[in-house]
């Protein structure tokens, strides 16, 4: 009778460990799911601003080799689109250190713990108003860890300036002054803040004739992000950040993808099962080609 009995203890405690939620599983029910999902990413278009040294991007329908005739989807049953990028440093990206310094990672080669971290969001709108060619100093990240705390090590750092609320102007990427970040305030958050990276809101990181922000984080491995968009939506403190980009070969640059997840009660944003996601919204009007844009729309 005995072993009958141990039996059937270990037969339920293996049911029980069967049935019992993984950790992770935990963790995204009780904070990710109900969490907000805010997007720090531009749309990508033929008519965003990119410096002139690369030109323009130009969008088209993808052709079948065979007939010299794009595909469409009453012969077809489907489309495709061909982009024309000049450069992999457009729109909404992540510099890895290659861009400049080619003995350290390229886009490819930047690891996947990069794929989840802390967020900080550091506002300069103030002194932006002031003067639009502030950049960001040691004393305005030391102002923030006084009324939030100490940044932590590994988290992502976005500087908000509300140059971003002017996209899509093309005029925006032939200023020559801009809000930027010190070189100081750069090798304070690396040095002894120890963060994963920083982002901002312009397609540079600073304003000097050099860029010679860019210029040390690139020749020190330092990676950052640039073109990020709706930071006046999210938290100081408190949110989490998720980055996706293509794994291109040898590349200098990301197109990026970059959401903040948000504590659930913050105003901003949208959670899981808030919008349809399978299947997907169907619209009332059909995609097609628009020749004035250079691309699709409804």
């Amino acid at each position: 009778m005995r072993p009958l009995i141990v039996a059937l203890a270990l037969l339920l405690a293996s049911a029980g460990t069967a049935t019992a939620k993984p950790p992770l599983w935990r963790v995204y029910d009780n904070s990710l799911q109900g969490a907000k999902y805010i997007d720090l990413t531009h749309t990508l278009t033929p008519h965003i601003p990119v410096w002139a040294g690369f030109g323009p991007a130009t969008f088209s329908a993808t052709v079948n080799p065979s007939t010299g005739q794009p595909y469409t989807y009453a012969h077809d049953g489907f489309e495709a689109t061909h982009y024309d990028l000049p450069t992999d440093q457009f729109g909404t990206q992540l510099d890895p250190p290659a861009h400049w310094a080619p003995e350290y990672a390229a886009i490819d080669e930047l690891p996947p713990t990069f794929a989840v971290r802390k967020l900080v969001v550091i506002s300069i709108v103030k002194q932006v108003k002031k003067d639009f060619n502030h950049q960001m100093t040691v004393a305005d990240v030391k102002r923030w860890e006084k009324h939030h705390g100490r940044i932590p090590a590994g988290s992502v750092v976005m500087v908000r300036s509300d140059w971003s609320k002017r996209w899509p102007d093309p005029a925006l990427s032939k200023l020559t002054e801009f809000p930027g970040v010190t070189l100081a305030a750069l090798k304070f958050l690396h040095h002894k803040r120890h963060i994963l990276f920083h982002g901002h809101e312009p397609l540079d990181t600073d304003s000097t004739p050099t860029l010679e922000g860019e210029h040390w984080l690139m020749h020190h491995g330092f990676a950052q992000a640039e073109g990020v968009a709706n930071l006046d939506k999210v938290k100081p403190k408190g949110c989490l950040i998720e980055i996706g980009y293509p794994k291109f070969g040898g590349g200098l640059g990301g197109y990026a993808r970059f959401i903040a997840i948000c504590p659930p009660s913050w105003k901003h944003g949208v959670s899981v099962g808030q919008v349809p996601e399978s299947p997907l919204q169907k619209y009332a009007s059909d995609l097609h080609w628009n020749p004035s844009l250079g691309m699709r729309v409804r």
